[in-house]
């Protein structure tokens, strides 16, 4: 009788849906599509419009960004010491600004090294090896403008795709090819896509967001922002035009996706990751139990959890306010530690033997995959852990073919690079600390590399 009341209530409360309803489900949902993950070509290049917009403002204000970013990393450094050691109460009792400036003293200190190396890249004061165009200036000059216009944009319209039930639509209907395959929930799918379509950062972003309110657990978290903050296709396509391989783009795609589907089913079941907590920081009551699951029409029951979710927005300024948050939010969190963090690992590896010498376990291993030219492939194995664009600088000087494909696929498979993803999931909230990431890093490597060397002798 208790089953039959509950079925009942449950008919009428989808009976008093309205198309009102369904369309501030549908409309927003399909804006946020359209602006993360729809494909477009602009200029002979592959792009998505939050992209396209962020490259029209970068450049727009591409001579003044390096300055404009120094002045808000200079507002970080003074506004997070005056919170974090005077502790004034009227700053404190503002939640927005407490989360912003109120942090442990290792990010107090990496967020003042930002700005010093930001001062001395912008007036090229102190040694040369700080503020030169491969450490600090390849980072302010280079990164951090396509960071700011990017989080612009990311950030303004990532309630489009978090607000408005989307995630929970497609969290419901893919939940039984996520949960077995990768163990984690449907709704991780879209953070992957984001990333794939747009850029990794984006899925970073959208997955700290999740995390914070209480969608993913500990573990789940981890594993989504170090195995599906994917690198985008832009990207790729850019890395193989350094390289020089365009002509090879399909095969060059197919394997950088199946050593990535490899290691996206290993990694998330062997340690670090495997030993990261399943508990949510914050209890959610719109998290969907998996055992509600059973016996139910996924279709209706996902479109119901959406229209759920879209009710509780309260109206396009809301909305706003959530997406000027996320920007400011960015701005302030991830782009000092990208600064400091990037710079240092960059100058580690521009001025001194560190990654060459990391580098030399793989030539035997390289040498056994039948690799020509291993001595010169071998640290641009792991020098990509520095910066995602070091291994194509490097590996473009070899001359055989077969050996450049390898170091392209290797270098978008490994995922974690620290002057940006790596910078990115320190600087959030995410529970990864910086021996996972190289932990996880050197897995990567290790999975994909025979899988690629495998498919590049099919290839060649």
């Amino acid at each position: 009788m208790a089953i039959e009341q509950i079925q009942k209530e449950k008919k009428n409360e989808e009976a008093n849906y309205s198309l009102k309803d369904y369309m501030r489900v549908i409309v927003p949902s399909l804006v946020g599509i359209f602006l993360f993950m729809v494909p477009l070509a602009y200029n002979g290049q592959i792009t998505i419009p939050v992209a396209y917009m962020a490259k029209l403002v970068e450049g727009m204000l591409y001579e003044f960004l390096p300055a404009i970013m120094t002045g808000i990393l200079f507002l970080v450094a003074v506004m997070t010491t005056l919170v974090t050691k005077f502790e004034p109460k009227g700053l404190l009792n503002k939640p927005f600004l407490r989360a912003l400036f109120y942090v442990q003293p290792v990010w107090l200190y990496v967020r003042i090294m930002g700005l010093i190396f930001a001062v001395m890249t912008l007036f090229r004061l102190g040694p040369e090896w700080v503020w030169s165009e491969y450490t600090g200036g390849l980072l302010l000059y280079e990164l951090i403008p396509i960071l700011f216009s990017v989080f612009l944009f990311a950030g303004l319209f990532l309630p489009l795709l978090l607000n408005f039930g989307l995630l929970e639509f497609f969290g419901i209907l893919l939940n039984k090819i996520m949960r077995p395959l990768f163990t984690l929930p449907g709704r991780s799918s879209i953070d992957c896509l984001a990333s794939w379509m747009g850029d990794g950062t984006i899925g970073v972003l959208l997955t700290n967001k999740q995390y914070e309110e209480g969608y993913y657990t500990k573990r789940e978290a981890a594993v989504i922002g170090t195995t599906f903050s994917v690198v985008s296709i832009t990207f790729s396509i850019v890395i193989l035009a350094y390289m020089e391989l365009e002509h090879l783009f399909i095969p060059y795609y197919f394997t950088i996706a199946l050593a990535g589907f490899v290691a996206a089913v290993i990694c998330p079941r062997i340690p670090p990751l495997s030993r990261k907590a399943d508990v949510y920081i914050v209890d959610n009551k719109q998290r969907v139990n998996e055992s509600e699951l059973e016996g139910v029409s996924l279709f209706k029951f996902g479109m119901e959890k959406a229209l759920q979710r879209a009710k509780l927005n309260e109206g396009f300024l809301s909305t706003a306010k959530s997406g000027l948050k996320n920007v400011v939010d960015m701005w302030f969190a991830v782009i000092p530690v990208v600064m400091a963090l990037g710079t240092v690992a960059l100058i580690v590896a521009e001025h001194t033997p560190f990654f060459e010498i990391l580098g030399m376990p793989f030539i035997p291993l390289l040498n056994l995959l039948q690799v020509p030219e291993a001595a010169e492939a071998a640290q641009t194995m792991v020098i990509g852990f520095a910066d995602m664009f070091l291994p194509a600088v490097i590996g473009s000087g070899i001359e055989n073919e077969f050996t450049r494909f390898v170091i392209a696929c290797v270098s978008v498979t490994q995922l974690i690079y620290m002057s940006e993803v790596g910078g990115l999931l320190l600087a959030s909230k995410l529970p990864v600390k910086f021996t996972d990431l190289v932990i996880i890093f050197i897995e990567r490597t290790l999975i994909t590399l025979p899988i690629i060397v495998l498919m590049a002798h099919l290839i060649f």
